[in-house]
């Protein structure tokens, strides 16, 4: 099943600062962060919502802490999972020999 990539929680940042119609200095302002800290979020693709960040988030432009974190793990299970066989190729599974019972002892 294919389905569609979450979107990426810097997009959804850079949209809000768009709507909102000011600049990401006066954004990261208001969240306490330089501005290539929030640049960074915006345009990098390698720059995540940190726990921090998602904090910052909540109280500037509402939605959840937990929410952006869980949108930001959504989106890093999604890229990830696109590398899954390149990653485990030659991984097995472990399996743990399983012993024989002891068998009781007479006294």
């Amino acid at each position: 099943m294919n389905m569609q990539s979450p979107s990426r929680p810097g997009d959804m940042v850079g949209n809000m600062i768009e709507e909102l119609e000011i600049t990401v200095t006066d954004a990261a302002k208001h969240l306490g962060v330089t501005r290539q800290t929030l640049n960074n979020l915006i345009n990098n693709n390698t720059a995540s919502v940190s726990p921090e960040m998602a904090v910052r988030l909540e109280a500037v432009f509402g939605s959840t802490a937990d929410n952006w974190l869980r949108m930001q793990a959504s989106y890093d299970a999604t890229k990830i999972r696109m590398r899954e066989t390149e990653i485990t190729k030659g991984l097995k599974r472990f399996m743990p020999s399983i012993s024989k019972p002891e068998q009781p002892r007479l006294v």
